[in-house]
């Protein structure tokens, strides 16, 4: 598994949350939601309407947060994913998920839905993190997700700046040659990287490597030829494992600023409801 683990990988944060119904008249009510800032959504869903919440828990309160999917790679894939948990009838990929039970708790259920979901492609081959923020409230689902979906618990980190990539100077220079002719190029076909292609950067401390996505997405698909999309590989440069997820995240990240981040979750809520 990648450096990064369980913990929020440097970006904007998209997360896909499950909230349970505390109030004695509504207890066992659950509701499904997207969010880019959890500690303050559930402000605005037991503050109700008026302060952002939505009007399915408005009034209804007090809501927890007891869990929350998250590592999407933008706000669609999370809304995709939200839809479906909330519609598992109406979604083709989930088909084979049965009816909510009778008898079956409404937590239970979304429960079993999110098991089947995480196996479920797209979705299976996500880089996504299943954290309990109220590990009270933890149940094992009935089907374990894939091996490269870490389970956590707790809040998510506060969200980091890091340093874009960067290749530390290479020993292996050939005399004479531009240093920054070197680190320009992929490691793996040699060829030119170009500034708006965003190269690949491997997370480990001190390691070279800086690979064009197609170069390092076929290196990495030897092991699984049929498939398309890579869920990890071994660096070709320090031989360390690395996650697909966390080398895609690491290219894209931005420095964005949290007010930007709450105009995205306001202007797909109000979308939504």
């Amino acid at each position: 598994m990648g450096p990064a683990g369980g913990a929020v990988r440097p970006g904007r944060f998209y997360g896909v949350y499950l909230l349970y119904c505390l109030n004695p008249q509504h207890r066992g009510r659950v509701y499904v939601g997207f969010t880019v800032n959890p500690a303050r959504r559930v402000q605005q869903h037991n503050g109700g309407r008026k302060k952002g919440g939505a009007w399915r828990t408005s009034g209804r309160g007090p809501w927890e947060m007891v869990l929350i999917v998250h590592g999407f790679p933008s706000a669609v894939a999370a809304l995709r994913f939200e839809w479906a948990w909330q519609h598992p009838q109406a979604s083709r990929r989930l088909a084979h998920v049965g009816r909510r039970l009778r008898g079956e708790a409404a937590f239970a259920f979304h429960l079993r839905v999110l098991a089947h979901m995480l196996r479920a492609p797209p979705w299976a081959r996500l880089p996504l993190t299943l954290r309990w923020l109220r590990p009270d409230f933890r149940q094992d689902l009935c089907l374990p997700p894939p091996p490269h979906m870490p389970l956590a618990f707790g809040p998510p980190p506060p969200r980091g700046s890091v340093p874009r990539c960067h290749t530390s100077p290479r020993a292996d220079t050939e005399p004479g040659m531009d240093p920054g002719a070197a680190e320009a190029c992929c490691t793996l076909c040699a060829q030119l990287l170009q500034d708006e292609e965003g190269p690949l950067c491997c997370p480990h401390p001190g390691c070279p490597l800086r690979a064009h996505v197609i170069c390092l997405a076929e290196e990495f698909l030897r092991e699984e030829p049929g498939q398309l999309l890579p869920l990890e590989g071994q660096c070709p440069s320090c031989e360390n494992s690395v996650l697909w997820g966390d080398l895609v995240w690491l290219c894209r990240m931005g420095t964005e600023e949290e007010e930007e981040s709450e105009s995205e979750e306001e202007h797909w809520t109000d979308m939504l409801e």
